[in-house]
């Protein structure tokens, strides 16, 4: 796939106007615009900008794929009980392990973590607080293989982030997309409810402080081909 085609997914994925990455970078709506169309090409330093709006690599972008189609990688190149193992270390070391934030924001005004071992690399951008939207990524050798999407708020004031995080940490191999189906400690119960499996999956957690609820998060992933 060539550059003009990838800065428009890219683009699209971020939910970015010509005009957002014109004003990101500096330049005109009709010089992304042409970058699109394919009429031109950006100089190395509005590449690596590029680069990091998006959060993936400079050769990602310009590198025409050839031969080995995202598809034919998974099949031939991805097991899904390392995927599972990294996906568990990643969450130790980004928001539930209490991980330091990324000084690289994939969006505007997000809070980014990003956790890296050998080719795979793990990628959580959210936006919002107390009501917020992210996704959590997990690339290997720079080509995303499970993404999961979520989308949740806080409701009462009882609400225990520390606990949430404490949840997170627990995820199960036949459920590691959030936490445990069940947690508990003092006061507060975690629940999460899963339909599907690790390769295709949509799922609700939420919790209770006694009997009142405080929070929930809806989610979906999976497998990407």
């Amino acid at each position: 796939m060539e550059f003009n085609k990838k800065l428009k997914i890219e683009r699209n994925k971020s939910r970015m106007s010509q005009e957002n990455i014109a004003d990101y970078l500096g330049v005109s709506r009709q010089a992304v615009a042409k970058w699109e169309s394919g009429e031109t090409f950006p100089d190395i330093d509005k590449l690596i900008q590029l680069s990091e709006l998006f959060c993936v690599t400079i050769d990602s972008l310009v590198k025409i794929d050839k031969g080995c189609t995202s598809k034919e990688f998974v099949k031939r190149n991805i097991a899904v009980g390392e995927v599972i193992d990294f996906l568990k270390q990643a969450s130790a070391n980004s928001y539930a392990g209490k991980g330091k934030e990324s000084e690289k924001q994939c969006r505007p005004n997000s809070h980014d973590f990003i956790y890296e071992k050998g080719n795979l690399k793990y990628i959580d951008t959210y936006v919002g607080g107390n009501a917020f939207s992210g996704e959590e990524v997990v690339f290997k050798d720079d080509i995303p293989i499970w993404s999961m999407n979520y989308c949740g708020r806080t409701l009462q004031e009882q609400f225990s982030g520390d606990f949430l995080k404490k949840a997170l940490l627990l995820r199960p191999d036949e459920i590691p997309f959030r936490g445990p189906k069940i947690y508990q400690e003092g006061n507060y119960i975690y629940h999460n409810t899963v339909d599907g499996e690790f390769k295709w999956f949509q799922g609700k957690e939420e919790i209770f402080y006694g009997d009142l609820k405080v929070y929930e998060c809806f989610y979906h992933g999976g497998l990407i081909q």
